[in-house]
């Protein structure tokens, strides 16, 4: 990492520092000094917390069980082992699910990429039960979204919202549709694209085509190949502010197989992600001691990398989630948002908002004949929707 360039940590509490001693791959299982003369300072319900909020505790319970230190109390171990035994059930749970919907996807003609889920754990962990999930994440070309809509309801998933269709943007606004089964619980998010507000980033028949198969079934289960998984991780990490651990730690195990920096970067530079690509390695170095290659140094080049990593901060320190986000946070989100962008993007972002949308049409309905006018329209119906939102009751 670039020594002139530090991140400011003294916002991170002992206890978010002693989680990171436990998280990495490369964890030296010690407890951090000030944690190991004064163990009655660490609170340790904050402490379980904190990793079930990063998703971090199947990695943290490993590496604690090696220790078998007795400064870590019995109860905090019992917890951890209750919750690796009901993740590592999850995932066998999402697994043979997967295996079941990419099958019925394929009989029907329909080529699924398995974007995260267990063929992540597998490709990254080497172990389902070290990874945590909540659903099964597959994309599918924009041609085939309502093919696989029909078979996910005849197999008896329900979507989680309904997305007013009425537009012909809503492939545009949004980037995937959930699904849930009563019976089975598990939760299926549909994509056909990797990122939402239509930025740059590879069609679907170029990942495709760069496409790995996963070792998690006889038959092949495809997903992203390494350069695209390593385009894909970061744009969602900074995406979401990395507000999880467990996001760093998948760039961190990432970063240290044998990847091709130069077509990553390549790739990273045409879609305009480079800066989100810095932002990852330098937090990813800072709190997993990511090995910084020479291959990798025109990512981390620049001060902007850093001003990004430094601003994602303030949503990792504490157990903040951006579903919704909250109140107090919501400008400086939105300003976070914005800096991720290039100068290209940001101006794209810009004429995009001039484009109608759902909620100028339920502010205002008119007859499809008539949905033209929406263009013209549309910077008052905002104006008005600000107005009463601001108006008291």
């Amino acid at each position: 990492m670039n020594k002139t360039h530090t991140l400011d940590l003294n916002p991170l509490s002992k206890e978010f520092l002693l989680l990171l001693s436990f998280a990495g791959i490369c964890s030296d299982s010690v407890m951090p000094e000030h944690s190991a003369n004064q163990p009655e300072a660490i609170d340790w319900n904050h402490f379980v917390q904190l990793a079930k909020h990063h998703r971090v505790y199947p990695t943290v319970y490993l590496h604690a069980k090696k220790m078998d230190d007795e400064r870590i109390p019995a109860e905090v171990m019992q917890a951890f082992h209750h919750e690796y035994n009901r993740n590592t059930l999850q995932m066998l749970r999402l697994t043979a699910e997967m295996k079941k919907i990419c099958s019925l996807f394929d009989e029907h003609c329909i080529r699924t990429l398995m974007l995260k889920g267990p063929v992540l754990s597998e490709t990254l962990y080497g172990d389902l039960s070290l990874r945590t999930c909540k659903d099964l994440d597959i994309l599918v070309s924009h041609d085939d979204v309502e093919k696989a809509e029909q078979l996910l309801l005849q197999s008896g998933f329900v979507a989680d919202s309904e997305e007013v269709r009425v537009l012909s943007d809503w492939k545009w606004r949004v980037h995937h549709i959930s699904y849930s089964h009563p019976i089975n619980r598990v939760q299926i998010e549909l994509h056909w694209r990797l990122n939402p507000d239509k930025g740059k980033e590879p069609s679907f028949n170029e990942l495709w085509e760069r496409r790995s198969v996963s070792k998690l079934a006889k038959y092949p289960i495809y997903t992203l190949g390494n350069e695209d998984l390593f385009f894909f991780l970061v744009s969602h990490g900074a995406r979401h502010a990395w507000f999880r651990l467990r996001w760093l730690a998948d760039i961190d195990r990432m970063a240290r197989k044998s990847l091709n920096w130069a077509s990553i970067i390549k790739l990273m530079n045409k879609h305009d992600s480079s800066q989100m690509g810095g932002q990852a390695l330098i937090l990813a170095a800072q709190f997993f001691h990511t090995p910084i290659v020479t291959e990798m140094k025109p990512l981390i080049a620049g001060l902007h990398p850093y001003r990004l990593a430094q601003g994602a901060i303030v949503f990792m320190k504490d157990m903040i989630t951006l579903s919704p986000v909250p109140k107090e946070l919501d400008i400086y989100y939105r300003k976070y948002l914005f800096s991720l962008r290039s100068t290209p993007q940001k101006w794209y972002l810009i004429v995009s908002l001039l484009y109608p949308n759902n909620r100028d049409l339920e502010t205002l309905p008119l007859p499809k004949q008539l949905h033209l006018l929406y263009f013209p329209l549309r910077p008052f119906l905002w104006v008005w929707r600000r107005l009463r939102h601001q108006t008291p009751s």
